[in-house]
């Protein structure tokens, strides 16, 4: 993520802060005690239990400073509770090409897709921030085609 303007649900918050907190005690440990364990298979040169408990460390470090450097940057948002549009944190039900569907708006580093949690930068997102229930709005995705989006619902 080139951008150091992170926007945060405080869900989001508190999941980064959990992950976080369990990359740091149990994985850490986990880790520590299979290189310990590689290391006395002997000749670390060639010892692949040893190679890959490194490179497991190291990936989980970046991990470990990314999170704690999106913490540290990130804009917690609260949405509104009495809103009729759709803000960061909202919970929308939309029509969507036909077929009904529950997406949350979040930041970028808490998005998922697959949760049904999308980005306010995303084409979607940005798409429906600011809208009300009964609108419908167009969005252009990447490849240019063009989908039509009708609000049905909004929580918060």
């Amino acid at each position: 993520m080139a951008d150091s303007n992170y926007i945060l649900t405080q869900e989001g918050r508190e999941k980064l802060e959990e992950e976080l907190h369990y990359l740091e005690t149990e994985k850490r440990a986990e880790i520590g005690e299979r290189i310990k364990t590689a290391r006395e298979f002997g000749d670390i040169s060639e010892n692949s239990e040893y190679d890959d408990a490194k490179n497991e460390q190291g990936m989980m470090e970046a991990r470990i400073a990314e999170i704690t450097r999106i913490l540290s940057e990130a804009t917690v948002v609260t949405t509104p509770k009495r809103s009729s549009k759709v803000n960061i944190g909202s919970t929308v039900t939309v029509n969507m090409g036909g077929k009904e569907r529950v997406l949350s708006i979040v930041g970028g580093a808490e998005s998922d897709a697959a949760a049904g949690k999308i980005s306010n930068e995303s084409p979607v997102g940005a798409a429906l921030l600011g809208h009300k229930k009964g609108e419908k709005v167009t969005v252009v995705g990447p490849t240019g085609r063009e989908t039509d989006i009708e609000i049905l619902k909004i929580e918060h």
